[in-house]
Formats: structure tokens, sequence, C-alpha cells
């Protein structure tokens, strides 16, 4: 199980959201909103707020990205040339992390929010949880 974890309000993650499904040819990944049944027990799973979402997550198997590392796991899934951006992990983690978390809590005020989470096509469907 590959599953992308997201802020189902924030207007950048849902962009983030359909970049990934656009460029995830082999349709490996999944996706769930932070806010549904599915992301709210990982969350829980994990010792993580079930109320305040910081961080885009990345659950392959039972192992759990978080910042950085999430979008960076995700990548491996995507094609040439999106793959090449693994370079980043040379930056060190502290690093990425820290604008990461700049980004993310700036996310509602630069790129808006939505009234509720989004709602997948009947296309779809099968890749949320």
């Amino acid at each position: 199980m590959k599953v992308v974890l997201f802020d189902g309000v924030c207007n950048l993650c849902n962009g983030a959201v359909n970049f990934l499904i656009e460029h995830d040819k082999e349709q490996q990944l999944q996706f769930a909103s932070l806010q549904s049944d599915f992301g709210q027990e990982v969350l829980r799973r994990h010792g993580l707020s079930t109320q305040a979402y910081e961080s885009f997550l990345f659950l392959e198997g039972n192992r759990l990205f978080q910042r950085s590392e999430a979008a960076l796991a995700v990548l491996r899934y995507l094609g040439w040339p999106w793959k090449v951006l693994l370079v980043f992990r040379i930056v060190p983690r502290f690093v990425r992390d820290a604008l990461y978390t700049w980004v993310a809590r700036h996310r509602y005020a630069w790129f808006g929010k939505r009234e509720a989470c989004r709602l997948p096509t009947p296309s779809l469907r099968a890749r949320f949880l």
C-alpha cells in the first residue's frame, strides 16, 4: 500500500494531489485526506495530531514518511524527469524540513483553503481511500 495523505481543504495540497495523479503513470499511488476516517486512523496510530495538519504524509506499507521525506519518497513513483528531484536528498533533512515547514505554515494565506475536502471524480474514486 502506497498512500499519500494530504490536507483535504488546502488548495496547495489538492494541487499536489492533482500533479501526482497526472504523473503517476503506473497508478501506484492511492490518496486519502487527513480528515478522512482512514487519515484519522493513520494519524492516531502514529501518535500525530488529528486536528492540526502540519505535514503531507506518505504511508508505504507500515512506514510513515513526513514533511520533505514524504515528498521525496513519493517522487520514486513518478517517471522522468521528476525522479531527478531525488537529488535533493543530499540537502540535510533539517534544512529541507525547515523550508517545508515555512511553506506549510503559509500555505492557506498563499494558496487559499476550500470549504470542504475534495471529492474524487467517479473515474478516480478507486484511487482514494
